[in-house]
């Protein structure tokens, strides 16, 4: 391993991964997709998260499933897949786990099918699960796991009793205090966390009067989620911190730059993932800028950055009287 690759390692739950990139779920397909881009090598990546996964297979949601806003994009795909045992059974023998980590995407509407899908992917080569439980329970009248931190806690304890490899838990930014649901998490056994997901959002074709989704709403990524998710990123790693949970911190990330506040802000991996769709060869990109960095400030590797953001003192209020 040169300088440069042992200055971008580090260690993820007991995972070693090449980078601190992770490529994100729903943005590579089941990863044999994207390694047919040109140029591009598992290598740049630590590691890549699988498109979100269910039970049975799913076609997903009606068209218009895309749709781009300023400085960001909508999607609403509706998690389209093969189904838990084809991705296992099919999928995964394709990927090749020498150069880069793969780690499943669990979804479900019901805590019995978290459990199932989770207890599948045990009993395979995969490198880690990550828990997304941004959909709704459908035993629970729609209410979103994820959104809810006693039912947050509740797929993950049941997650947890099927499976030993590193649990995921994959945060929503669409709650009222994400800490208390990081706390909660944490009590039923996981792992890690990923922070954030999507923010819902809605786009309008005025002249058709109609929304451009196909179903209504979909979730906001992008550069203009970025100062949201650094601030949940930073909230998540003040409950982390002393039980030295790691955190993949993504939205928005496009450059260096942008890796770079999010390590500072507490995450030890940083996720890529609507920047790949206008620039499918970021990665090493990012790679490079982060090492320039490091370089520039005698900083010997990029685990020395996490959570090394320096916070001002608190400025006494003033008063008139």
């Amino acid at each position: 391993m040169g300088e440069k690759s042992r200055m971008l390692a580090v260690d993820f739950c007991g995972l070693n991964f090449n980078t601190p990139l992770v490529l994100l779920s729903g943005c590579v397909g089941f990863g044999e997709e994207y390694t047919r881009v040109v140029g591009f090598s598992n290598q740049d990546a630590g590691a890549m998260c699988l498109k979100g996964t269910t039970l049975a297979s799913r076609l997903g949601n009606p068209a218009h499933r895309i749709a781009e806003t300023p400085a960001g994009m909508l999607n609403a795909i509706g998690l389209q897949n093969p189904g838990a045992r084809t991705v296992v059974d099919d999928i995964l023998p394709r990927l090749d786990f020498t150069e880069t980590r793969f780690i499943a995407n669990v979804s479900g509407s019901t805590i019995e099918e978290y459990r199932e899908v989770t207890r599948i992917f045990d009993d395979s080569p995969i490198d880690a699960i990550e828990i997304n439980i941004s959909c709704p329970n459908v035993k629970e009248g729609g209410v979103t796991f994820g959104n809810d931190p006693a039912m947050s806690a509740r797929v993950v304890a049941a997650c947890r009793a099927v499976t030993k490899k590193p649990l995921i838990t994959k945060l929503s930014p669409n709650q009222t205090d994400i800490a208390d649901n990081a706390r909660r998490c944490l009590e039923a056994g996981t792992d890690a966390f990923a922070v954030i997901n999507t923010i819902m959002g809605m786009a309008i074709d005025i002249e058709a009067r109609r929304p451009i989704l196909g179903n209504r709403q979909g979730g906001l990524s992008g550069p203009a989620i970025k100062p949201i998710a650094l601030l949940k990123v930073h909230q998540v790693y003040e409950v982390c911190r002393p039980h030295g949970v790691p955190i993949i911190g993504q939205g928005g990330i496009a450059s260096a730059a942008d890796a770079i506040e999010f390590l500072l802000a507490g995450a030890t991996a940083v996720g890529i993932g609507t920047a790949l769709f206008y620039d499918p060869l970021i990665c090493p990109k990012v790679n490079a800028g982060i090492v320039a960095y490091l370089e520039h400030h005698r900083i010997p590797s990029v685990s020395d950055l996490i959570g090394s953001l320096e916070l001002q003192s608190p400025v006494s209020a003033w008063c008139s009287g």
